[in-house]
């Protein structure tokens, strides 16, 4: 008989739980816009209408002809703008081949930093993963990854570790800044300590691992760094003053860190992702419900990881705004106030930790009657 098949136990998603939504929970301006740009707003669908039009024989005087090669005209002329303004931007994409890149995420046992983990494990790529909460060994091995005990708040400890990871993997190139804590109580609610903690972790932890690692990247003249903030981080929220404060942070951390780089002879071929996801279906965030499914869906981690991990591997610059509100959100800010004020009202973004239960809310019954 042949060697004993090693059994690996399987998790069906939770989503496998939920009773099926209606169909039209799953139609979503995110959707519209997608498939929008895979048809009308996509230039070789644009020149095929003319072609077909062509293929008519209408006549080139004909309005619709005219249209149509307008339409095409400015698809074309939008397409190549983006492909020039991301080029003066980020620069030249570098080659990445994962069987010699060493990949370290902060925050990857669970949550979006675990999915990333687990899908460059089961590629057989070089990742360490530094979070405080433990993985027994036996877990490890069947997802191929290596995990370290590590507060990343913590320099001292990231520099003990880093050394390890340096000696079990190699010096790293690739760097997903993914550790993220939320607490969501007022500003007069939270301690001293508690704030300490959050910006601990979800902004000084950046600043401990690029100290840490970045130099080894330019030795290489080679990498990529991941920086996870927040939508909230433009923002802001009642009852997540920290959180959203943290968040910010990390978006001026990575205007700065791209500045540094492109003053550095090694830096060209360092590359930096800046994420700034929406609500995401995460333990963090479980019970606060979307004030609209249409304008504002709850994104799936897997979602953000695919863009994530698109842009590692083609060895490119971006930035990654999921769901599309996100993307688009600066705008607020460029309205008048008073519009302002409806716009977060009506959005309920002030109210929702309250409503979850997560935070007592401050004159709550005044807010709600206003």
């Amino acid at each position: 008989m042949g060697a004993k098949i090693k059994e690996i136990p399987a998790k069906l998603p939770k989503n496998f739980d939920k009773p099926d939504e209606p169909w039209y929970r799953y139609v979503t301006i995110d959707l519209i816009w997608k498939v929008l740009g895979y048809t009308l707003l996509h230039p070789w669908v644009s020149w095929i209408v003319v072609l077909c039009l062509r293929a008519q024989v209408t006549p080139y005087e004909n309005i619709e002809m005219r249209i149509a090669i307008v339409w095409a005209c400015v698809m074309t002329t939008v397409a190549i703008f983006g492909i020039i303004s991301d080029k003066i931007a980020f620069g030249d994409s570098r080659e990445v081949d994962l069987s010699e890149e060493v990949i370290v995420i902060t925050g990857g046992v669970e949550g979006l930093g675990a999915l990333m983990a687990e899908v460059y494990g089961m590629r057989n790529a070089n990742v360490a993963v530094l979070d405080t909460k433990k993985v027994d060994d036996e877990e490890a091995e069947e997802k191929g990854v290596l995990y370290y005990e590590c507060d990343v708040g913590d320099a001292k400890q990231v520099e003990r570790i880093a050394a390890e990871i340096i000696e079990d993997l190699g010096p790293p190139t690739i760097l997903i800044n993914n550790a993220g804590i939320v607490r969501p109580k007022s500003i007069l609610d939270s301690t001293a300590e508690e704030v300490e903690q959050t910006f601990r972790t979800n902004t000084l932890s950046h600043f401990n691992t690029l100290r840490t690692f970045l130099p080894h990247m330019l030795n290489a003249n080679r990498g990529t760094i991941v920086t996870v903030s927040s939508v909230l981080g433009q923002l802001g929220a009642a009852n997540l003053s920290s959180y959203t404060a943290s968040k910010a942070a990390l978006l001026a951390l990575h205007s700065s860190l791209r500045a540094e780089l492109a003053q550095h002879s090694n830096g060209q071929d360092i590359k930096t992702i800046l994420v700034t996801p929406g609500q995401m279906s995460t333990k963090m965030f479980a019970s606060v419900k979307t004030p609209s499914n249409f304008l504002a869906p709850i994104v799936a981690p897997v979602d953000i990881a695919k863009e994530i991990l698109r842009l590692i591997e083609k060895g490119e610059s971006g930035e990654i705004a999921v769901p599309l509100y996100s993307r688009y959100i600066q705008i607020l800010a460029l309205l008048p106030v008073g519009v302002q004020t409806l716009v977060r009202r009506w959005s309920g973004v002030d109210m929702a930790m309250v409503k979850a239960g997560l935070a007592k809310g401050v004159d709550k019954e005044a807010d709600e009657k206003r």
